[in-house]
């Protein structure tokens, strides 16, 4: 299967790619992050392509999308797609990236392989040989200050995490969605790299867990980015988890329950 790049007006009748302007990269770092628990890896993304102002050159459209539209805050509405960005030269070691975000994933497993299948042929064309996938961790409850879990294609890569601080997460379930996918399918292509989770309660917008994941990965693949804007995210987030730590004290005490007993852990 290969990604079918085109120009036409958007029919939704098979998953194609829309090409917005020709780039040349060379040996490119991908980076996948999809909307998922808590946001997560999306905020990271979405940070990163701000700060150092990444530029979209394509979008990919698929009938596999759930049937509905994006709206922004400004009440302006958009189709559901997932969009590649570029950066060339950046960071410590020169590095080029393609950056993967959008306001959805496939809605169904058939949907989502072959999405992913698509987005591996895209930027198996450019060479991408590094992949870094994105998303959290779900806990079901409240993270004062949430760790970041990560897992590898390779023993090495392995390593490298722990070399980084980072948990590794082994024999605990699997990774569901395209920021496990995505990994486990580019073994074949000759990809490697791993995913970074950031715990989450994942039932709101987690700018916290983001911050905890940013962090990690600028160490791994040596950019420099300014992280106050999203810090200012974490802190309104960090404001939630209080209240919503008060809210589940006052409900255990009127249902006799102990808070955060339940296990409603899970991966996005």
């Amino acid at each position: 299967m290969r990604a079918q790049l085109s120009h036409r007006r958007v029919q939704m009748k098979e998953t194609f790619i829309k090409m917005i302007k020709k780039v040349d990269l060379k040996d490119p770092i991908f980076i996948e992050a999809l909307p998922g628990l808590g946001h997560v890896g999306k905020l990271v993304a979405e940070h990163i392509i701000h700060e150092l102002g990444a530029e979209k050159f394509a979008e990919l459209y698929s009938p596999s999308f759930p049937p509905q539209i994006f709206v922004d805050e400004d009440g302006i509405v958009e189709p559901m797609k997932n969009e590649f960005y570029y950066l060339k030269n950046q960071g410590e070691d020169g590095r080029d990236f393609i950056f993967l975000g959008g306001n959805t994933q496939g809605l169904s497993p058939e949907g989502q392989y072959e999405i992913c299948g698509y987005i591996l042929d895209f930027v198996e064309n450019y060479g991408v040989k590094e992949m870094y996938t994105l998303g959290g961790l779900g806990t079901g409850q409240p993270i004062e200050k949430p760790k970041v879990y990560g897992v590898a294609t390779n023993k090495e890569l392995a390593e490298m995490l722990q070399d980084h601080g980072i948990t590794l997460r082994s024999a605990d379930g699997g990774i569901i969605g395209a920021s496990g996918l995505i990994l486990g399918l580019g073994i074949s292509r000759g990809m490697n790299g791993v995913c970074l989770m950031g715990e989450t309660p994942g039932y709101f917008i987690d700018a916290d867990a983001s911050k905890a994941v940013l962090t990690a990965l600028l160490k791994m693949i040596k950019l420099d980015v300014d992280v106050a804007k999203l810090e200012e995210r974490a802190e309104e987030t960090r404001k939630m988890i209080s209240k919503a730590q008060q809210m589940e004290r006052e409900m255990a005490e009127r249902m006799n329950i102990v808070p955060g007993e339940e296990d409603l852990r899970y991966i996005g």
